[in-house]
């Protein structure tokens, strides 16, 4: 079966987010009763700023209530909150990464349990709640996947040459069939009319999560799953750090740009070169797709392998599938703002205008049964969908039990480091290993 034909007959909804800009308008939400109320939302990623940005202007048109929305720059959101928390006019309606997240901000979290972004959700576990279980504090509004995003129609021009390890993307199902496809693109890049089989690895700001993050998301996959890990542990080990390090090289080692130029190149250096017919493979997720399609990439050429480590079982894998993107409302504010806060976004998940907008227009994959009706026709979300109905596993979303942006920052350095030659692997696994262990205990110091 291909996953990427199977993909076509599906419908299910994406994930992405974002947005940016200023918006405002004329009245207040809530001066029927006497009162008044604004929506200042600041947002984590900026993938769909437009979208966003048009969604709220028509939220103020009908109703008449202000609403800003701005987004940090990418990398400085939690700098960015606690800076713009700080301010008289502090963001009504913010985002947390999960329950690591939380915890920093649970002190500011407005119970939302008698919210329609709560009722309204088709699983309320998935919700994060206050330490007793007593209030809801934070509901996830996407669920979004990643993987190695490749171009079905420049695989098809390998398959076809003579010395080709397989003959179809079905049979990558592991990390030796990946790395046999990805070296064997690279060795015929030229013949093949590409740059290389991966796009740059990048370590900018705007690209290094992708490794420092998601990537590292695979390794305390298969360790927190085989340990029974649930939460955040107080430490972790390097028991899978070596398939870290294999796919890793394999990135590298077989891109369209040499190990020590990653240091400068960005995630629109790496969209480029997949939307342009340059690489055929891409590690990034769902999100992606409004930045590669239109170009050279058609639609029905989108499709999205798993990350191979070689783990044990990982034959049987799906792609990475989860959420960091929860919805807190500021307890802070004032009654009205809340209110106000509470009504935009029940708008959003239960409008026409919104729902479409979230869809459609954004790609997301909503948890709200509200959605019943709005299914995401992104390719790579219906990609998801299909390794999902072919009953393979999907990879959770362990990254969210980070114990610190400063932990992400040191494997990040250290991997960087790494691919240019001036440090090793060691330095890798002190990062990641011991590192952790240093970053949990600071932030618990006083817990």
């Amino acid at each position: 079966m291909k996953y990427r034909k199977l993909a076509r007959s599906l419908t299910a909804g994406v994930a992405a987010l974002t947005l940016a800009g200023t918006l405002a308008a004329c009245s207040s939400p809530s001066e029927e009763a006497g009162g008044s109320g604004r929506v200042y939302y600041l947002n984590f990623k900026p993938e769909q700023a437009d979208d966003w940005k048009n969604l709220a202007a028509q939220y103020t048109q009908e109703t008449g209530v202000e609403v800003t929305v701005e987004t940090a720059a990418s990398g400085t959101y939690e700098t960015t909150l606690k800076s713009e928390m700080a301010k008289s006019e502090a963001p009504t309606l913010f985002q947390v990464n999960g329950p690591v997240g939380l915890a920093t901000w649970k002190d500011y979290a407005a119970d939302l349990t008698d919210t329609a972004i709560y009722t309204d959700l088709n699983d309320p576990s998935i919700a994060l709640t206050s330490d007793d279980g007593g209030q809801v504090l934070a509901v996830p509004y996407a669920m979004e996947t990643y993987g190695i995003i490749y171009n079905d129609a420049l695989l098809e021009k390998y398959f076809a040459l003579p010395d080709a390890a397989v003959t179809s993307v079905d049979q990558i199902t592991g990390f030796d069939t990946l790395a046999a496809v990805a070296e064997g693109i690279q060795a015929n890049k030229d013949a093949l009319g590409v740059e290389g089989a991966f796009t740059s690895a990048g370590f900018d700001s705007s690209s290094d999560w992708r490794f420092k993050t998601h990537l590292a998301n695979v390794p305390l996959y298969y360790q927190f799953t085989a340990d029974g890990v649930t939460g955040q542990p107080a430490t972790v080990t390097d028991q899978y750090l070596d398939g870290y390090q294999r796919i890793f090289d394999l990135y590298i080692e077989n891109s369209t740009t040499d190990p020590s130029l990653l240091s400068s190149k960005t995630v629109d250096d790496a969209n480029s070169e997949f939307a342009l017919g340059k690489a055929v493979f891409y590690q990034n997720g769902t999100w992606a797709y409004n930045d590669v399609k239109g170009q050279q990439v058609a639609d029905d050429d989108l499709g999205m392998l798993p990350i191979y480590i070689g783990a044990d079982g990982e034959e049987n894998q799906g792609l990475c599938t989860g959420s960091e993107n929860y919805w807190v409302i500021n307890n802070q504010a004032s009654e009205a703002d809340q209110q106000a806060t509470t009504d935009f976004l029940e708008w959003v998940i239960t409008s026409d205008t919104g729902r479409d907008a979230l869809a459609n227009t954004m790609g997301f994959v909503t948890p709200f049964s509200t959605f019943d009706d709005y299914r995401s026709t992104n390719p790579l979300v219906l990609a998801d969908a299909a390794y999902q109905e072919a009953g393979r596993t999907p990879v959770t979303w362990n990254f969210t039990a980070m114990p610190s942006e400063e932990w992400k920052n040191g494997v990040g350095q250290a991997l960087l480091q790494y691919a240019q030659g001036t440090g090793d692997w060691e330095a890798v696994r002190t990062a990641f290993v011991d590192n952790w262990a240093t970053e949990y205990e600071l932030a618990h110091a006083n817990a």
